[in-house]
């Protein structure tokens, strides 16, 4: 027969491991785990151009979206772009552009990858004390204090919406050059320089000298 106390006991032991939770805490999932690496469309176009024609239509198409050029060249363009979607929330889009060659000869393509990132900001207020120096006391603090504004990140994000990244390729096809440049032409091989030939001397004729006669024995 078991003591009744016993029984209150496990009730108590049962009853505190649901409120802790036995001390097991779910795993917490992280963003990046939904990475499959199994799409290469999202953030890449390829395009019937050169480096320097493919950053160049990517460096217009930014501007004409009112994005501020930070950097730029034949095979990189970045550019940054300032929004404000609420009266205290401040977003940063920085979208950078890597153009690579790919192919050879005169049928080769440029492929541009695109990545952007979104840095959201929010307003914190600062609370500033006042002090006034006394004498021999030193400093006192009044009563009063004043409060300034400051824009503090709050997150970070790299865009992943499709929609977006293909009006950014669509838009660059419209500053792209109707045709390809065309590459120099590769310098013919320099001709193998031939020997110079030496013309043949006619052989050299020997006087024949006359053979003195044997002496003969008596």
């Amino acid at each position: 027969m078991r003591h009744p106390l016993s029984r209150s006991a496990a009730a108590a032991l049962l009853l505190s491991c649901l409120v802790a939770g036995c001390g097991v805490t779910p795993s917490r999932k992280m963003s990046y785990e939904t990475e499959e690496f199994d799409s290469t469309t999202t953030h890449t176009r390829t395009y019937a151009a050169t480096e320097a024609q493919t950053c160049e239509a990517a460096r217009r198409a930014l501007l004409s979206q009112g994005y501020m050029i930070t950097a730029g060249n034949q095979e990189l363009v970045t550019g940054r772009k300032s929004f404000q979607p609420a009266a205290e929330v401040h977003v940063e889009v920085e979208f950078r552009v890597v153009c690579a060659r790919q192919g050879i000869g005169k049928t080769r393509s440029t492929i541009a990858f695109a990545s952007a990132l979104q840095d959201r900001y929010g307003v914190k207020k600062v609370n500033n004390s006042a002090s006034v120096g006394v004498g021999a006391i030193g400093s006192l603090s009044l009563p009063f204090s004043s409060s300034d504004d400051a824009m503090v990140k709050v997150a970070s994000e790299t865009l992943t919406d499709d929609r977006f990244y293909d009006r950014f390729f669509t838009l660059i096809e419209r500053f792209l050059p109707e045709s390809i440049e065309e590459l120099p032409p590769a310098p013919a091989p320099a001709p193998a320089q031939a020997r110079p030939v030496v013309p043949s001397q006619p052989p050299v004729e020997m006087p024949l000298q006359p053979v003195p006669p044997s002496p003969t024995r008596g």
